[in-house]
């Protein structure tokens, strides 16, 4: 961030009064613009013993495989952005269970959930999707996923064999570099 969007002044790097962080300050008008992680809402969705799987058509990761998911929009609650993602990247509607895996991707500012769901009807590719597909456990393509929370969603849903066992939680950072 360079410029205030309150007023169009400069930005510095900031401890503010009573804070603990370096924030992005106003040099003109002393607004603090926060910047939070972003939330990605996502579902693993099931039918037969079968979970839908999406291969990306836009990047990162084109071509590769993924559960439905995407950001969280304003105005809608976590399972109906996990539902939204689903219907946008599946062309399906989805019951939406319960919350089972939460994956922190710190060094990418986001803070992916996944819910448990059932795949109501029928799917196809929506927009930013080359193909969809029905796979059991032993079928996933986990060599082409395209992110490891995905990843990581999928594996503890087999785990918990599609129970509520609770919620997984899962942190991830680049590994540093030793120099």
């Amino acid at each position: 961030m360079n410029y205030c969007s309150s007023c169009g002044g400069s930005i510095s790097q900031k401890v503010p009064t009573n804070d603990t962080r370096e924030r992005a300050i106003c040099d003109d008008c002393g607004t603090i613009h926060y910047q939070n992680p972003i939330i990605v809402v996502g579902c693993v969705a099931e039918r037969d013993g079968k979970v839908l799987l999406c291969r990306r058509a836009i990047e990162p990761r084109y071509g590769f495989w993924t559960v439905p998911a995407g950001f969280m929009e304003l105005g809608e609650s976590l399972a109906e952005g996990a539902a939204r993602e689903t219907l946008e990247e599946a062309c399906a509607d989805v019951k939406i269970g319960h919350l089972f895996a939460s994956v922190d991707v710190i060094d990418a500012g986001q803070v992916h959930v996944f819910f448990t769901a059932t795949l109501d009807g029928s799917f196809s590719a929506g927009d930013e999707t080359l193909d969809v597909a029905l796979f059991h456990e032993d079928e996933i393509p986990w060599d082409n996923l395209a992110f490891q929370s995905g990843r990581y969603a999928l594996r503890k849903y087999f785990e918990d064999e599609g129970s509520n066992n609770g919620v997984h939680i899962h942190e991830m950072r680049r590994a540093k570099s030793r120099t």
